[in-house]
């Protein structure tokens, strides 16, 4: 694989980590969102990510094309959350399978660590995705539940592992 850049997301990488995302609301469990968005309508979404502090947007960059992604957005609304984030990270299919989710998502959390502002990092995964698992897994996530039958796509019914990853120590 040609040479991998980590970066902060920066607006013309926009419309690529839509068409990624998009991928997936399409045809994949792994998120449950069930309609494609546009790039407009990820603006302000995209707009949330900052280039310091606990909210942040990553890309992979190889030779030019935008690999994949990953994120930490905030966990839940509320203040006293403000302290843990969600994590995630959508890879282009071309760049499934070469460990590049792993340098991705390992590159955010060395970020968060350095900047000593998010405690905890929560990742959820719609099971069944062994690599996904097998990702948070190997990157020093640990189990803390399953929600059952939580999220309802493709006329079926679907299942959540919660992940756990200490950022303080």
């Amino acid at each position: 694989m040609p040479e991998l850049q980590i970066r902060q997301a920066i607006p013309s990488d926009l419309p690529d980590v839509v068409r990624i995302y998009n991928h997936y609301a399409a045809s994949s469990h792994a998120t449950f969102d069930t309609r494609p968005f546009t790039v407009e309508g990820r603006r302000d979404w995209f707009e949330g990510f900052a280039g310091a502090g606990p909210y942040r947007l990553l890309v992979a960059e190889v030779a030019s094309d935008i690999a994949g992604y990953t994120s930490s957005t905030r966990f839940r609304p509320k203040q006293a959350y403000h302290r843990s984030v969600e994590t995630t990270v959508y890879l282009n299919p071309r760049y499934t399978g070469r460990g590049l989710g792993i340098r991705l998502y390992g590159a955010l959390f060395e970020l968060l660590a350095e900047e000593r502002q998010v405690h905890r990092a929560y990742g959820g995964v719609a099971l069944p995705n062994p690599a996904s698992a097998a990702l948070h897994e190997r990157l020093g996530f640990r189990l803390v539940g399953t929600f059952k039958e939580v999220g309802y796509k493709f006329e079926k019914f679907w299942d959540v592992r919660w992940y756990e990853k200490n950022l303080s120590d």
